[in-house]
């Protein structure tokens, strides 16, 4: 229907007329321009995406950023395909792929296309989810999606959450309000109190917690490191000597903070026995399965996250293991009412409620965030079109590529590996034998700087127990046990060609003395 005065909806812009700044909103007006622009668009990234022959071209800071800082910002090419253009050169190009199967370095996966979908549809409606007069159907969608991870979790009927940016945002919020939680219990002054309260988390665990606690205004020493075992779990026996530890010593334990997929090792907490020593101390208990998450809709492995039903507060991101674009994460909790600790009301957002009956769903009252994109929209379409047990066979099979990565370089005698994988990391390092060994730090620190370079593969690197190792990162159901081989080999050149080179050298250095 045409309103008068204005174009048709899909009318195109008129021809040889300067554009009026005007013109480039999304209003009934251009939807003709907007779906020419994103189909010029999405026809670029998937000639980019279909072509791509390494994960990386290699480019260095040093090579890119002139390039990029030669741009104008202030003369704008007032053209579609110029623009496109220019991005091929600042961007497109040298853009990281996690799409191709070589690509095993961090936790960033390929992405499924009915979130992409989601994507393209939230952006243009541009729906915000702080309150319910932003975003409607938006604010059901998302508060439907939360049910139904605290119904896949078991955490219980008075469950709720709230979608987050991360991982390290899902973490610090569960933080606050278990700070707030010990607070409000605690017999003597906050004031008294904070220098005394205590985190307790694995040795292994992910650094957000640290930066959790400084944020809140904890203590420096505020985090306590519980001992692993072999394969990088946290010791419940070492978790509840040190809480009897914290009670001589005075302080108090006001969150236990297990793992559900290190980002290292993949390991699993043993959640089961961590429960019960928190609730026989009386301590609140977060796991942070930002990484592990996908195993609540695997088909076969669900069992590996016994005892997450327990927790008072867990992570996910969907951005990992469910194979959605980044942003898409949650913070789940086991009792609703403890999101009050993030609400402020705001007159002109949202106000206080004036009588019973009359509160709004807004989003807001249980968010760090006010502003928040409608990042549930993809997870939304995902299941609606793929379903959850698709994506859980997703996250079956980068679980089972890791493990026969893991069997093929255990059989191999150039390297060393550190733990049998849970998910889908591998962390191994190459070994030079003889009086090399002493290079094998800086070795397999300049084969991941090599590999990199050459751009054919991108590998993660780690300390472990103060030595430099390596990681394979597997979140590409794409990536075969051919891809991981031919990888390893890559990376054994470059270190081996390092060794010699290094070995080379030192014999024919005159002698000191």
């Amino acid at each position: 229907m045409s309103i008068p005065g204005r174009p048709a909806p899909d009318a195109p812009p008129p021809t040889g007329a300067p554009a009026s700044p005007r013109d480039h909103l999304l209003t009934a007006g251009t939807t003709g321009q907007y779906r020419q622009v994103l189909a010029e668009g999405i026809a670029r990234v998937s000639t980019r995406i279909a072509g791509t022959e390494r994960p990386f071209s290699g480019v260095t800071p040093a090579a890119l950023a002139p390039t990029v800082a030669a741009v104008d910002l202030d003369r704008p090419l007032g053209d579609v395909t110029a623009a496109l253009d220019e991005l091929e050169d600042v961007y497109l190009r040298d853009a990281v792929y996690f799409h191709h199967p070589r690509y095993l370095a961090h936790l960033n996966c390929p992405v499924v296309i009915p979130a992409l979908l989601g994507e393209a549809v939230l952006s243009a409606v541009n729906s915000s989810l702080d309150t319910w007069d932003q975003s409607a159907g938006g604010t059901l969608i998302e508060r439907r999606l939360i049910d139904w991870t605290a119904q896949r979790i078991g955490l219980g009927p008075a469950a709720d959450g709230v979608f987050t940016s991360g991982g390290t945002q899902s973490n610090l919020h569960a933080l606050l309000l278990a700070r707030e939680e010990a607070c409000a219990h605690a017999t003597v002054a906050r004031r008294d109190l904070l220098p005394r309260l205590r985190v307790l988390a694995s040795a292994a665990g992910h650094f957000s917690v640290q930066k959790a606690a400084a944020l809140l205004g904890l203590d420096d020493d505020a985090v306590l490191a519980v001992p692993t075992d072999a394969q990088r779990r946290m010791c419940p026996d070492a978790l509840a000597a040190e809480l009897a530890r914290c009670q001589r010593d005075g302080l108090t334990p006001m969150a236990v903070v297990a793992t559900a997929g290190t980002t290292d090792f993949g390991s699993i907490d043993p959640l089961d026995a961590i429960a019960a020593r928190c609730a026989a101390a009386g301590v609140r208990l977060h796991v942070d399965a930002a990484y592990g998450c996908g195993l609540l809709v695997s088909p076969t492995r669900r069992p590996l996250l016994a005892g997450i039903e327990h927790a008072d507060s867990v992570t996910v991101d969907y951005h990992k293991s469910f194979f959605q674009p980044v942003s898409s994460s949650a913070l789940l909790v086991r009792d609703g009412l403890a999101l009050r600790h993030a609400t402020y009301h705001a007159d002109y957002l949202n106000p206080a409620p004036v009588a019973s009956g009359d509160a709004l769903p807004n989003q807001v009252d249980k968010s760090l965030q006010t502003t928040r994109r409608f990042d549930a929209l993809k997870l939304w379409l995902t299941l609606r079109i793929m379903g959850a047990d698709a994506l859980g066979q997703l996250f079956d099979e980068v679980i089972d590529t890791a493990e026969a990565a893991w069997r093929l370089l255990a059989d191999d005698t150039r390297f060393e590996v550190v733990t049998r994988p849970t998910l889908s990391t591998v962390v191994f390092r190459y070994l030079p034998t003889g009086p090399a060994a002493a290079l094998a730090d800086d070795a397999n620190r300049h084969a991941r700087r090599a590999l990199a370079a050459s751009g054919l593969a991108v590998v993660a690197g780690t300390k472990v127990d103060g030595h430099q190792y390596l990681k394979l990162t597997l979140l590409n159901p794409q990536t075969t046990v051919d891809d991981v081989a031919h990888v390893v080999d890559l990376v054994a050149g470059h270190a081996r060609r390092y060794v010699r080179e290094r070995s080379a050298a030192g014999a024919t250095a005159c002698p000191v003395g």
